[in-house]
């Protein structure tokens, strides 16, 4: 293995296995040790691994003979062997659920910056998700792709212009191992593309309780352009983007299917990964002898598809011949033929010029469909609702589950150490509601503000040596003297702005008014300064320029100690800086923002956010202990200009005053009145632990026991449910809704009607009436009885049913839909027919 071939000495050999957990990613106890066996390559790089590679013999000779090293290593490895063996949150309240095993698929997963294999904010809450996982004890595998170059390593020119430099992913200096087949060799998988087989090897990254599974084209047997598919992430064209989605799908669900792993869910971390549901399929139509129709039954209501898109425009879309270029074999080894499978990607199956659309084979191979914040649930409804024709809007089939983040990763060790003095040793551990707020009372005003403080002047001894080195590489060959000046001030109020630079993040808000932005910054009664970091994608030039602006902006000499701008956001700098900010600044334009978690990072450590009304924020503001920007409506770029209004007088009327408005004992009381309220109200509220729960109650468990349902007795509920579609299918125009009557009855209405079903039965449909939301009254559904059948009609029946009397007649509106009860309607079969 790689990463293994050094020997150590043998007191020192359980290294190895500790550096090849990515537990230590988030459990700092060892911070110490790694730090004592290299200091430079620890602060370097963060990764273990190259800690290992680049001591030498004679130090770890050293340490070998150093028994308070011995000690510490034997320390680390015992609370290493606890975690691993003891029954976790999950086996103590979930032993007897029918869910046996979770697979995540995403394009990318952000653990850590010691495997640079994310871009931002889905890479990172993939990465948070699998360590919550491994937190909990929850049975889910990791599966994505090992990209030779992750995501570009931010620099900038002499004109302020964004330049990318891709560094080499080097496997053997990564905390990865190789996967190793039964036969002692590296396993691979393979995929057909262009008439030829392609092979993948697969390594494997421990996180904690957790395996992550990762595919690499990078095979000897491979044609040089084939080795390239897993090159860059998110690089090349169109082409290279479809091939690499198959990539991950179709050969993540073989890696699944070979090692022999027993999957109920398949959580599709957006539509990047939706190819694995057909290869689910396929598995399925090849083990149990079935076509694909009945496979797609059997396997869809184990398929769920989380959404982070908030607008139509941001899904993968392809051209029909690209696809037919490149998933004509795979449509072939399942039956069917390419335009069955170019119709589950279309919103009108029969339109031959709709490209075909990743996230809409998601919603028709996954019974189940989330977004990432309520708001954005209601945006994503907006969005499929083409997929959905004829059915309100509301009730297109796409719940949410509001993000979180993996509080144990972002918290500063005093903020940590405080929760573990409220909560005992393991906070994050557990379920989320035994975090009383009450407890956060006990705290004194004096413990809270010395957090703030410690943590404050922290970031700024960071950001200082960031600063430090930008100006190194920056500097000219003929002066690499440092600037003659200290930037920042670890007693004053501390903003921070960092996020990817996308035009409707609107990162050059606050650049609006340039001399109010440095008035702001530089009052010399109550001063502020701001630490500013992001990249843009290397294909947006507006990103580019509203980067160039802030460039700009930090030559000004009079901003000079109170303004920074970092290059090179990653991980390591966000965790540093929502350790370190009093405030966290986030803008974007509703509702473009699907949920937005780094503002969330803030919460452990007594941060405090300033918002648009917007993804999270727009459920968890409350004056409280925030502030919001915007009055929650939808605007376009002609509502900037107010919002950068509102947002200098925010900062300038509400939240500078209120840090600076001290007591005799010079402790701002109000201030800590808002931290202390949002750290004990929001920070469990928006923990992974919360969000992991809500997917296990609300999506895991009823769709594992779905699909098991469906599995038994050699699939005769599938099945059944392909038969019951067909069925409805040719006969559904055949249904007819006759007149509606309402009449007053014991202060209700009775609501009277007749229906024609020709060659359907009546336990296949439902009859409803349906009242849309009015004001406060919220929208109802009433489901009709069948009360009597028709007298000289064939299968015709009457359908009567109370409705209550609180709204108008005009009110209601009489329907038919599909109805069984292990179907999961509209997702799995939209029909509906209207009362003329």
């Amino acid at each position: 293995m790689p990463n293994l071939e050094r020997q150590l000495p043998p007191p020192l050999a359980i290294l190895h296995e500790l550096a090849a957990d990515l537990q230590w990613s988030w459990n700092h106890s060892g911070d110490a040790l790694w730090h004592r066996l290299n200091p430079a390559i620890w602060e370097s790089t963060g990764n273990p691994v190259s800690v290992l590679q680049f001591t030498s013999d004679q130090h770890l000779q050293q340490l070998a003979k150093d028994p308070d090293f011995l000690t510490h290593l034997a320390q680390l490895v015992a609370a290493r062997r606890r975690y691993l063996d003891e029954p976790g949150w999950y086996q103590q309240h979930y032993s007897n659920v029918p869910l046996k095993g979770i697979a995540y698929f995403s394009m990318e997963f952000g653990v850590c910056d010691a495997l640079p294999l994310y871009a931002g904010g889905l890479g990172i809450l993939a990465g948070d998700y699998l360590k919550t996982a491994s937190d909990l004890g929850v049975p889910l595998v990791g599966v994505g792709l090992l990209y030779q170059e992750g995501y570009f390593r931010q620099s900038f020119d002499n004109q302020g212009w964004q330049q990318q430099t891709y560094l080499f992913n080097d496997p053997g200096s990564l905390p990865l191992t190789p996967l190793l087949d039964k036969d002692g060799s590296w396993m691979d998988v393979a995929t057909n593309f262009l008439c030829r087989e392609v092979l993948f090897r697969v390594w494997v990254a421990q996180v904690g309780r957790v395996k992550l599974y990762l595919l690499d084209s990078n095979h000897p047997c491979n044609q040089p352009r084939d080795r390239g598919i897993t090159s860059q992430l998110y690089g090349g064209g169109t082409e290279l983007r479809l091939v690499q989605e198959i990539a991950l799908g179709i050969g993540g669900w073989r890696l699944l299917e070979r090692l022999g792993l027993e999957i109920d869910i398949c959580h599709l971390n957006e539509g990047h990964a939706a190819f694995a549901t057909l290869e689910r399929i396929r598995a399925h139509c090849v083990k149990y002898q079935v076509d694909f129709w009945q496979a797609l039954w059997a396997t869809r209501s184990g398929n769920l598809f989380t959404t982070h898109t908030p607008v139509a425009a941001g899904f993968d879309r392809y051209p029909s011949e690209l696809l037919r270029r490149y998933a004509g074999e795979a449509a072939l080894e399942m039956g069917v033929t390419m335009e069955d499978i170019l119709a589950l990607g279309r919103a009108n199956p029969k339109d031959a010029s709709e490209e075909f659309n990743m996230a809409y084979l998601a919603m028709r191979t996954c019974a189940r469909s989330n977004g990432v914040s309520e708001l954005h649930g209601q945006v994503s409804q907006r969005i499929f609702q083409p997929l959905f024709p004829r059915w309100p809007q509301r009730e297109v089939p796409v719940g949410h589950v509001t993000n979180g983040v993996h509080m144990p990763s972002w918290a500063a060790s005093d903020s940590d150490a405080l929760w573990r003095q409220l909560f005992g040793d393991n906070p994050w551990q557990q379920n989320e509601t035994q975090l009383n707020p009450a407890r956060w009372q006990e705290l004194s005003d004096q413990t809270l503000w010395q957090l703030a403080s410690t943590s404050r002047a922290r970031l700024v001894d960071y950001a200082r040596l960031r600063y430090q080195r930008q100006w190194r590489h920056e500097s000219s060959q003929l002066d690499c003297s440092l600037p003659n000046l200290h930037p920042l001030d670890p007693n004053i109020l501390t903003l921070g702005f960092a996020r990817r630079f996308a035009e409707y993040k609107r990162p050059d808000l606050l650049l609006h008014d340039p001399e109010r932005l440095t008035r702001l910054l530089c009052n010399s009664r109550h001063p502020v300064q701001l630490l500013v970091a992001g990249k843009a994608h290397p294909a947006d030039k507006l990103g580019k320029a509203k980067l160039q602006r802030w460039q700009e902006f930090v030559q000004r000499d009079e901003v000079a100690k109170h303004l920074i701008f970092i290059e090179d956001y990653d991980i390591a700098l966000a965790r540093h800086l929502v350790q370190g900010v009093d405030v966290w600044i986030n803008n974007p334009r509703r509702p473009w923002e699907a949920c937005g978690t780094s503002g969330m990072k803030v919460l452990v450590n007594g941060g405090l956010n300033l918002s648009s009304l917007d993804g999270w924020w727009a459920e968890a503001y409350d004056p409280a202990y925030g502030w919001a920007l915007g009055d929650g409506g939808e605007y376009g770029a002609e509502q900037d200009a107010a919002d950068a209004e509102a947002l200098y007088q925010l900062l300038e009327q509400q939240i500078i005053p209120c840090f600076y408005e001290r007591d005799a004992e010079d402790i701002p009381r109000r201030w800590l009145q808002l931290m202390r309220t949002s750290m004990a109200q929001l920070t469990p509220r928006f923990s992974t632990n919360r969000m992991l729960r809500d997917y296990l109650d609300n999506y895991y468990l009823p769709a594992a026991r779905q699909y098991q349902q469906r599995m038994d007795k050699q699939g005769a509920l599938a099945q059944e449910l392909r038969l019951w579609q067909q069925h409805l299918a040719r006969h559904w125009h055949e249904i007819h809704l006759g007149k509606l009557t309402m009449t007053e009855r014991a202060g209700n209405w009775l609501a009277e009607t007749q229906v024609y079903l020709g060659g359907i039965a009546p336990e296949q449909v439902a009859i409803e009436m349906i009242a849309d939301p009015v004001g406060e009254v919220p929208a109802e559904c009433i489901r009709l009885q069948l009360a009597y059948p028709l007298t000289g009609a064939i299968n015709a029946y009457h359908y009567q049913g109370v409705i209550p009397q609180h709204r108008p007649v005009s009110d209601w509106s009489l329907r038919a839909i599909a109805c069984h009860p292990h179907a999961q309607v509209p997702a799995e079969n939209p029909l509906i027919c209207w009362a003329d």
